[in-house]
């Protein structure tokens, strides 16, 4: 299969064609910033850590209360 020069030709006038004038044509729009977040998650984190610390606090306790009232 040759290739004639004129079809060669038509292809690269219109791939020429394309790259300078659809992109004109699209005037493609950004879309709007996304709005600030109101917390970015390091005071939820801090929360549940807080929750946590107090979690293992009383099962420490608990667990050295129920080790002294049984060792005697």
């Amino acid at each position: 299969m040759a290739v004639s020069g004129v079809s060669f030709v038509s292809v690269l006038a219109a791939l020429v064609f394309a790259m300078f004038a659809l992109p004109a044509a699209v005037q493609a729009q950004s879309s709007a910033p996304a709005p600030a977040p109101t917390s970015d998650g390091t005071s939820i984190d801090q929360g549940i850590a807080y929750v946590l610390m107090l979690v293992a606090l009383v099962l420490t306790y608990l667990i050295h209360a129920a080790d002294f009232c049984f060792s005697f």
